[in-house]
């Protein structure tokens, strides 16, 4: 008995898993893309509006970058890093978020030396090696913005206000409440972990295992662990405003005299910390409206120490990042539409060799005008381009025929109401872009290309 008349063999194939996506990955799929793609011309339009300049930095970067600049102490660091040796031996690391690998080129490319401040802005993916789950990605999308070189409330405040616009874009900026906190330089932070330790001493019993880590090695993420029993002890704890220096209570009050004339309304949260050890000064979360912290959305603050960590010069800064995902699902939760620039508009059908050569320069010409055009070229049938178009949906349909090509003329076919008339050829391309509207047209220039 073959193979192939074997009943085992066949279940066996009938079984075989079909490839599918990693654990926690996933594909963008054409009618996902509409969103990304609207999400990301928001962001570039506010960045450009307000000076910013795109940065990319790679997505392999050497270990040392993230043990330094995320902390070796952080749940990322620990749990959720992808790291592996390369051919070279060298440790490398995908990365998992924006601001360390920042920092490394600000450094490498002696930036210092630019006007002050630098501001910087991304649209990248990230790779934590996280529990999946609904919004929560191994590998995500975020898009953050970072000034560099400067120390002032008032340009905290203007990360804030850059992400509320472009949520305000996107329709959805009532659906997120801003959460504040200040967490102090260093020499006040360092007293206040002092307390928490002390606190905490003696108690290690009622903390989840986490925590129970964390306490000896970063006391400060005790404060926003979600179990029941570690948000008891976090409620009875020292609070931080104890301990913050006259100069800590002065910049914080002056991000909130900003926020105020600026109308945006925040909540003073003083147990957000962030899960980065980089972070002082200013710290804010943007969290889901109806389910708080679990969904937030993005965040940042200040990270005035971060450069000397990473082997620079003492440069203050701040920035925040914003998932692309959790955002988009934020948008679909409240039925928030985006415009499609992926529609159809002119389907071209053809009949004959003849035809189908004319129909490629026809073609051509209406998609340099700005109308999305598409033709069924491979196919032969002239029923099943027309059942073509009409999957497509177009409104409007050109057909060309041996007679037609004989003629000099085209068929326009209304597709919605099933009316078609002859046009000239030569005035066909004419006659689609006034009946598509100047408006609706698809126009891209590159911009004016200087050789030098």
């Amino acid at each position: 008995m073959s193979d192939e008349q074997n009943p085992a063999v066949e279940e066996a194939k009938e079984h075989k898993p079909k490839l599918q996506t990693p654990p926690g990955f996933h594909d963008i799929l054409p009618k996902d893309h509409e969103y990304f793609t609207f999400v990301k011309k928001v962001v570039r339009h506010r960045a450009r509006q307000a000076g910013y300049r795109r940065i990319t930095t790679p997505i392999l970067e050497f270990t040392e970058v993230f043990d330094r600049g995320i902390g070796d102490a952080t749940d990322i660091v620990e749990k959720e890093m992808y790291t592996f040796m390369d051919k070279g031996g060298r440790s490398m690391t995908m990365k998992p978020e924006g601001t360390a690998g920042i920092c490394r080129a600000y450094i490498e490319h002696g930036m210092k030396e630019l006007p002050q401040p630098v501001e910087f802005y991304y649209i990248e993916p990230h790779f934590r090696y996280d529990k999946p789950q609904k919004g929560r990605f191994r590998m995500f999308w975020q898009f953050g913005f970072e000034i560099i070189g400067e120390s002032d409330p008032a340009l905290d405040v203007q990360c804030i206000f850059i992400a509320y616009k472009i949520f305000k874009d996107l329709g959805v900026e009532k659906n997120f409440t801003l959460q504040i906190n200040n967490i102090g330089s260093q020499k006040s932070r360092a007293k206040y972990i002092e307390a928490l330790i002390n606190f905490y001493s003696g108690k290690e019993r009622s903390l989840c295992e986490n925590c129970q880590k964390r306490l000896l090695k970063n006391p400060l993420r005790l404060l926003d662990c979600k179990k029941e029993d570690c948000r008891i002890l976090a409620e009875l704890a020292p609070k931080f405003i104890q301990y913050r220096s006259k100069e800590d209570s002065e910049f914080h009050q002056s991000v909130k005299e900003f926020l105020d004339e600026l109308g945006i309304v925040y909540v003073e949260n003083d147990k957000l910390v962030r899960g980065l050890d980089y972070y002082s000064q200013t710290v804010f979360e943007f969290w889901d409206a109806e389910t708080g912290a679990q969904n937030a959305v993005g965040g940042g603050g200040r990270y005035d120490g971060l450069m000397e960590i990473m082997g620079g010069e003492p440069t203050p800064a701040v920035g925040f990042a914003v998932g692309i995902e959790r955002l988009i699902d934020n948008m679909k939760k409240n039925n928030v539409e985006v415009p499609s620039k992926d529609d159809v508009q002119i389907f071209v059908a053809q009949l004959g060799d003849l035809a189908k050569k004319k129909c490629l320069r026809l073609i051509d010409e209406l998609r340099d005008r700005g109308v999305r055009t598409i033709g069924a070229l491979g196919k032969n049938s002239f029923k099943a381009q027309l059942r073509l178009a009409d999957k497509f949906k177009v409104p409007y349909a050109l057909i060309l025929g041996i007679t037609e090509v004989r003629d000099g003329t085209i068929i326009i076919r209304d597709m919605s109401k099933g009316q078609q008339r002859y046009i000239k050829m030569d005035e066909v391309v004419d006659e689609v872009v006034r009946l598509i509207g100047q408006d609706n047209l698809d126009m891209y220039s590159p911009g004016e290309i200087v050789v030098a």
